[in-house]
This record gives structure tokens, sequence and C-alpha cells, in this order.
């Protein structure tokens, strides 16, 4: 009989070593936690520039002695860069800031670069240089509530003495690049 006993005693400290284990290893469990996030993204309209009128300086005179400047600005205002040989005639011809329209997703903002300068030709080996680019808005703009956005673009030219006469262009445009900020 007390072999029996010692048996189901046993018996019983295995059972109870058994749930030990098993509740010990639930207690490992139960102290673990985890969370979850979402993932999320936002596709906003691309940001995008046509031009809408290009730059013209207009008609101008140059004197054979002495060149200067032409100062156009945003408002298709021309002026001269002060003392120089330049005369701008009463037939102005066309006078003309650059003008694009900045297309994007509304109430954004955005960063323009500007060409630091550029060079305009008469096609017969004659140039002139066009630098101090200006915009309006300056340096950064903000998208309507629609998404658009009216930009303009000026500069200066710089005219030698005895410029020939004709007309100067530069087929490859003036770049002008925005991005979002």
């Amino acid at each position: 009989m007390v072999f029996a006993n010692f048996s189901k005693m046993i018996k019983i400290a295995k059972t109870i070593i058994t749930a030990i284990i098993i509740l010990g290893s639930n207690s490992v469990s139960f102290a673990q936690t985890s969370a979850s996030a979402s993932a999320e993204a936002n596709i906003i309209i691309p940001i995008a520039i046509t031009k809408v009128t290009d730059m013209n300086f207009g008609n101008v005179a140059v004197s054979a002695s002495t060149g200067g400047t032409v100062i156009l600005g945003t408002s298709s205002i021309r002026t001269t860069g002060g003392a120089g040989g330049i005369t701008l005639p009463a037939t102005t011809g066309t006078v003309k800031a650059a003008e694009f329209t900045v297309i994007g997703q509304a109430s954004y903002s955005y960063v323009i670069t500007l060409p630091a300068s550029c060079t305009i030709s008469d096609g017969s080996g004659h140039t002139m240089t066009v630098n101090s680019f200006t915009s309006s808005p300056a340096s950064t703009g903000t998208l309507s509530g629609s998404g658009r956005q009216s930009l303009k673009v000026s500069a200066t030219m710089v005219v030698p003495a005895s410029q020939p006469a004709g007309v100067y262009t530069n087929p490859g445009g003036v770049a002008v690049t925005i991005n979002y900020n």
C-alpha cells in the first residue's frame, strides 16, 4: 500500500510539475503585446509649367561708340540701365516679360529656378547676353485654390556698341524650372 501511495504521489507531483511548466510558459505569452499602424500615401497633382508669352525687349537703338543695357521688368515696362548709348524709340515694338502658367496641387508652394544668363543671336554670328533674370512671384510661389498661378519672368539685355540691326532670338528658349517645396 505504501507503494501504491508512493505511486499516486509521483503522479500528483508529475501533474503539478506539468501544470507549473504549462502555466510558466503561458505567462511568457501573456507578457507579449503588439500594435499595428496603417500605411497611407497622398498622391498629389504633378507640378507643371507652360509658356504663355515669350520675352521681348522690343525696339532698341544703340550708339556706334557706347553700348548699354535694357532692363525689362516683370510688368513689361523697360528702362535703360543708366549711362550708356541705348535709346528706346517711341515705336516700341512688342515689349513683354515672359509669362508662364504653373499648374499643380491647390495651395501648395513651389520654388522657382531661373537661368543665370542666355545668349541671343541674329543668326549671322552677332550675339547679345541676357542676364539678371527676375520673376514675379520672386523665388517661390503658391498655387491658388484652383491649383494655378501666373509666373512672369524678366531680365536685363546687354547691348554692345555698334550692335548690327536685326532680330535677335535664342531658339533654345529661357529655361525656367519649378519644383514643389
